[in-house]
C-alpha cells in the first residue's frame, strides 16, 4: 500500500532525495505516485511536518 502526502505538507523537499524509486513529485503539496511507491516508509521517516502517512 502506497504512502500518501496530506495537506500538512509544507513542500520543503526533505522527502525527495530519500525516495529510492523517485515516486515523489514536487508541487504546492507534494504527491506520491501510488503505482511507483514501494511502501518502504523512508519518506515518512524524514518528513519534518509528519505529512506522509500510510495510504488506505
Amino acid at each position: 500500500m502506497a504512502y500518501v502526502i496530506t495537506d500538512s505538507c509544507v513542500a520543503c523537499g526533505t522527502c525527495l532525495p530519500v525516495c529510492p524509486v523517485g515516486a515523489i513529485s514536487e508541487g504546492d503539496i507534494y504527491h506520491i505516485d501510488p503505482d511507483t511507491c514501494i511502501d518502504c516508509g523512508s519518506c515518512a521517516e524524514t518528513c519534518p511536518s509528519e505529512a506522509i502517512v500510510p495510504g488506505e
